[in-house]
């Protein structure tokens, strides 16, 4: 099929709503929207990168406010549909980088209802990269078998597959979130892990080194390390492992922060940069949304990134 998106991501969308006050004193609540392969899409829509979204919509009172703003956006949503069940909801509070609130409500919610119904193998082969991540395959036992499915029609394809675990303990178990990985692994092209959350619940694995031999020995490509101990990146490709400092340590509001940094990520490497370079530039991606409050709202454009990345400002 001819080409014509350069990434597709499939996963939730959970309406935002935020203060930065704290929640119990807040006298109005800003709205929004996140979710993690979202956010992932909507930091490479905003460099340049042509998106498509696969998901499903609550028919609810927000369902024009999601659609109109994800076409605003100019994200393709030709392939999101509209299910019965509602829209979800989080709450998130920022009085300062180190004290935060968050709450959310996402039990039986329309993107739950995601599954191989939802994929066209002729939309996916229309890509060059498609993403998910464990939260989404942890929304349901259909929306597990969707992401399956997508990434072995890429796979069988040649579209360049990406994928985070994205373990969260308010979420999944580490049980559950092994086995999320060890069923997507095996059609897996670049991997991102948080060295927090995800290699030590699911790989049980501490040192950077023995961690990449491990992926790389999978099958993986390409290996993005998120680790805040480090206060950095590592990426492992060809053998080679680079180290990149996180872009800022002034940060207010770090929600999706690691979501948008794959998006700026993916974005770079369909666009023909190297690995270590793709994590150069998504590290001042995130670095720029982490400046601000909300997960996408937030989320820099593409002159103000470029212009840092090639040295037009610090």
């Amino acid at each position: 099929m001819e080409q014509k998106l350069d990434i597709i991501t499939i996963g939730e969308c959970l309406i935002e709503l935020s203060s930065n006050t704290r929640l119990s004193a807040a006298e109005c609540l800003h709205k929004y929207y996140g979710g993690d392969a979202l956010a992932a899409a909507v930091a490479a829509l905003r460099l340049g990168s042509k998106v498509g979204f696969i998901t499903r919509v609550g028919n609810d009172a927000f369902k024009e406010y999601l659609l109109d703003s994800w076409q605003a956006e100019g994200l393709d949503i030709s392939q999101v549909k509209l299910a019965t069940d509602p829209n979800g909801f989080y709450f998130t509070a920022h009085e300062s980088a180190t004290e935060k609130e968050f709450a959310y409500y996402r039990r039986k919610i329309a993107p739950a209802k995601l599954s191989i119904e939802d994929i066209s193998s002729d939309y996916i082969t229309s890509a060059r990269a498609i993403y998910a991540s464990g939260i989404t395959q942890s929304l349901s036992l259909s929306a597990k078998e969707a992401v399956s499915t997508a990434f072995q029609i890429a796979k069988d394809n040649s579209v360049m597959t990406a994928y985070d675990p994205n373990f969260s303990s308010l979420i999944t178990t580490p049980e559950n979130a092994r086995e999320y990985f060890n069923e997507i692994i095996g059609n897996v092209d670049v991997l991102f892990m948080s060295a927090k959350h995800d290699t030590v619940n699911i790989l049980e694995i501490s040192s950077v080194e023995n961690i990449m031999k491990a992926i790389w020995d999978m099958g993986v490509s390409i290996v993005v390390i998120k680790s805040g101990q480090d206060g950095g990146y590592f990426t492992g490709y060809n053998g080679n492992i680079v180290f990149n400092e996180f872009y800022t340590r002034d940060v207010i509001d770090t929600t999706c922060a690691g979501d948008v940094f794959n998006g700026g990520f993916l974005h770079a490497l369909v666009k023909g940069f190297t690995p270590f370079e793709a994590a150069k530039l998504a590290s001042i991606v995130a670095g720029l949304q982490s400046q601000g409050i909300g997960a996408i709202k937030s989320i820099p454009y593409k002159d103000e990134v470029y212009n840092i990345f090639r040295g037009g400002a610090n």
